[in-house]
């Protein structure tokens, strides 16, 4: 159904359809494809570069907090410090401030202005005693509410442990998140428990890793515990707060993309190689996508405007091919109707204006093939009128009443009827004209009536005979070409001869055509006298006057069968003459589509 609608749809709309089949959707396919397949290559190679960043950063993290580990163990660097954290009780007051002096200047000299700007405050809690020293001021923080939120009892078995800002109720001035490190010290002479060392550790350093997962972009970048609380996050309000969707995350290392369309984001993870931590890499793919979306946009503007011109342009060019086109159709139907005058006019040289060229060649081809057609009816009609006068030519029919009217007087009964049942059989083959063919027995029994009306006129001056060696049932020949060669033959002949013997043979020649000798013994022609008579059978019979019998007979027939046939006439002064007709063989039964 779709063929046949494209089939029957005009050739300007086919040219457009075709455009548009093999330009403008495989190239919007074609451009979807590879903005398609660049996005996805785009977001693979983010989407497996980002972990590996992840996990450089982890390492870095891990290495520092490492590093804060081994913090404690510069205290055991000061034997003063040791002695004071053996310490049980104290006999007065000013013993316990000597102590806290010299405990907090020494963490003050070894944590807060060794260089480490991260480092918040330092707090040792050993037997209800708290040493401290701090960059900023803390606030809520006192002896009795401190390690509240341990419980009763810190037993870390000589471990390290970090506790998550949320799980710390203490401040310090700026709100400045920090990370609080937990380490018990133990006594290495008697493994005593001599307190438990508390080290605020500012968030910062974990930005710092990070920093070279933010380049360029703007991503959300986070660090959770196993539980999903963020322990670092890029926007500092989350940092302490449940991730609602943690649980719905792979805990795998990679990248993976959500699938709600109002959030579509890449979120690339991995997990901590010692701890139960997790980092966490998420950029909106329209963030990813934002370069690949101007270079998008920048293509669909160029195929908006390429589709423009090319469609400006094909349809410039299906316009030129199918207008003139349109142009010759209607001409054509013009010329259905009979108007040869049309006229295609066509200065270019390409296929079209050849077209056009052949198109007004085969129209004056055409007009030119009537005109002639047209004219050789009418000649063609003219010879068959003179034809058929000459069937009834007064001369004869006055003749052959004077002849039967002396029968009469003679009273030749039998020769009478005769004549007069041959005179009416002419006529009424003469006046049966609806056949210009007839088969050749028909034409040749006019003859044969001809002849013998002759004879009566002439007695024994003319004698003659027909051979005939063809089916001449079968075969057909022009209506009336017998008749006026042997009159011809009748009348020069007796003319100048007393008597005259004429021979008619239809024969086939070797070409199997049908070839028709009418020979007489009469005078003869001189040379000039049958030279000048072939070269009138050569002219063109369109333009010779053909009002006579020979060139009556030929004209007809080569304005029926072609050049190739026609008479001939050979000639020789005192030895007669011979007139061959060489027609084709017409066979009725294939005329009439008989087998």
């Amino acid at each position: 159904m779709i063929f046949n609608y494209f089939r029957n749809r005009k050739l300007m709309a086919k040219l457009m359809i075709t455009y548009i089949l093999v330009t403008v959707i495989p190239v919007s396919v074609l451009g979807y494809i590879a903005y398609k397949q660049y996005t996805m290559s785009i977001e693979n190679q983010v989407g497996e570069y980002i972990p590996k960043l992840l996990e450089q950063a982890n390492t870095n993290i891990n290495n520092q907090l490492n590093d804060y580990k081994a913090l404690p163990d510069a205290l055991y660097n000061s034997s003063q410090v040791i002695e004071v954290l053996r310490k049980d009780a104290y006999q007065n007051n000013s013993a316990l401030f000597r102590d806290e002096f010299l405990v907090n200047g020494t963490l003050s000299r070894m944590y807060m202005t060794s260089g480490n700007p991260d480092i918040l405050g330092v707090f040792i809690l050993s037997k209800n005693r708290l040493f401290q020293s701090a960059k900023q001021t803390q606030v809520n923080i006192d002896i009795e509410n401190f390690p509240s939120f341990l419980g009763e009892s810190i037993d870390l078995n000589g471990g390290t442990e970090f506790i998550l800002p949320n799980q710390v109720d203490l401040e310090f001035e700026g709100d400045s998140p920090f990370l609080f490190m937990m380490r018990e010290l133990r006594d290495y002479e008697n493994q005593e428990n001599l307190g438990t060392m508390f080290i605020a550790i500012r968030l910062s350093f974990i930005e710092q890793a990070m920093q070279g997962l933010t380049r360029d972009r703007s991503p959300s970048i986070w660090l959770t515990d196993q539980d999903g609380r963020f322990i670092y996050h890029s926007d500092p309000n989350m940092i302490g707060e449940i991730d609602s969707q943690f649980q719905h995350y792979p805990k795998v290392n990679g990248s993976f993309r959500t699938t709600d369309w109002m959030n579509n984001d890449l979120i690339s993870t991995y997990k901590f190689p010692s701890m139960n931590w997790y980092s966490f890499h998420r950029i909106p793919l329209r963030e990813l996508m934002k370069e690949t979306n101007v270079v998008r946009n920048g293509t669909i503007i160029a195929f908006i405007i390429i589709v423009v011109l090319s469609s400006v342009i094909s349809v410039l060019l299906a316009w030129n091919v199918s207008n003139p086109i349109k142009k010759l159709t209607s001409l054509m139907k013009r010329v259905e109707k009979g108007d040869f005058t049309v006229d295609l006019p066509m200065d270019k040289k390409d296929e079209v204006g050849m077209l056009a060229n052949s198109f007004n060649s085969m129209i004056q081809e055409i007009e030119y093939l009537i005109r002639e057609n047209y004219q050789i009816e009418l000649k063609q009609k003219d010879a068959e009128l003179y034809a058929l006068q000459s069937q009834i030519n007064p001369h004869f029919m006055y003749n052959t009443l004077e002849t039967i009217a002396y029968a009469v007087e003679e009273d030749e009964k039998e020769e009478v009827i005769k004549m007069v049942t041959l005179l009416g059989r002419m006529l009424r083959y003469s006046l049966n004209n609806k056949e210009k063919l007839v088969p050749i027995s028909l034409d040749v029994s006019h003859t044969k009536d001809y002849l013998t009306i002759q004879r009566f006129r002439f007695e024994e001056r003319i004698n003659f005979s027909i051979t005939i060696n063809v089916d001449q049932e079968r075969y057909l020949i022009p209506k009336f070409i017998l008749q006026p060669v042997i009159e011809n033959a009748i009348k020069y002949g007796l003319d100048r001869s007393r008597r005259i013997n004429i021979d008619v043979r239809i024969i086939k020649n070797k070409d199997d055509n049908l070839l028709i000798e009418i020979a007489d013994d009469g005078p003869g022609m001189e040379e000039s006298m049958l030279k000048k008579i072939q070269i009138t059978l050569s002219q063109n019979p369109m333009i010779r006057d053909s009002q006579y019998g020979l060139l009556n007979v030929h004209t007809r027939i080569k304005m029926m069968y072609g050049e190739q046939y026609g008479l001939n006439i050979d000639s020789k002064a005192g030895y007669g003459t011979v007139v061959y007709l060489l027609l084709p063989l017409e066979d009725n039964l294939e005329r009439k589509g008989v087998s």
